[in-house]
């Protein structure tokens, strides 16, 4: 009696554990079907996405002017120039040399003018100064001659590389991607280029320029 008991409690252990590794398959199946996987590492995903840089959601009507010509300037955001749309306002019938330079007048201004609340959300700035003003070529300076109320030399290196980018990409420009910019009076002048690495590294790399002789 006692031998029959010990092997029918025997062969029910054993009928036990084998139900049991039977059913851990059927268990797998049943979490992969619920879209649930087992792991032994904790996961975090961490916070919600936040606001892409450099993004806007749709034209900034607070910068722009519903008469003037529409222009571009190049502002800061995530350590690279970034263009956005301004207007200048230049009066009808101004003759081209002087439209060159209300051009370029306007541009600094909107570059120095700090962005709207909506640029400044997406991380865009600014690091030209402002009151700062320019004026056409000197006597002796070729016709399409800048000259800055600052020396391009003595502005930050984020500064020279809105300014450059912005003029050389404008009407105020001769439109070959460069810009031939001086310091007031009769400083030296320098012809400026505006390239990709400029554009991506604006910190830097400084714009390209070559020494440009008077006549």
């Amino acid at each position: 009696m006692t031998t029959a008991h010990t092997a029918g409690g025997t062969v029910g252990r054993t009928a036990g554990r084998v139900r049991r590794l039977l059913a851990l398959p059927l268990l797998g199946v049943l979490l992969a079907g619920c879209g649930i996987r087992a792991t032994q590492v904790p996961t975090d995903f961490g916070g919600a996405p936040s606001r892409v840089p450099c993004s806007l959601a749709g034209p900034d009507l607070s910068t722009q002017s519903s008469h003037g010509v529409p222009v571009q300037v190049f502002l800061l955001c995530a350590s690279s120039l970034v263009t956005v749309d301004r207007t200048v306002q230049v009066p009808d019938g101004t003759p081209d040399a002087r439209r060159r330079v209300i051009v370029a007048q306007g541009l600094l201004d909107q570059l120095a003018a700090s962005p709207s609340a909506a640029e400044k959300a997406a991380g865009y700035s600014t690091y030209v100064p402002g009151g700062m003003s320019v004026t056409g070529p000197g006597p002796t300076d070729p016709e399409d001659t800048l000259r800055l109320s600052t020396a391009p030399g003595r502005l930050a290196s984020y500064a020279l590389a809105q300014l450059v980018c912005t003029l050389s990409d404008s009407a105020a420009a001769e439109g070959d991607g460069s810009v031939i910019l001086g310091g007031p009076d009769a400083g030296p002048l320098r012809r400026y280029e505006c390239t990709d690495d400029v554009r991506s590294r604006p910190g830097n790399t400084p714009p390209p320029s070559s020494g440009v002789t008077k006549s």
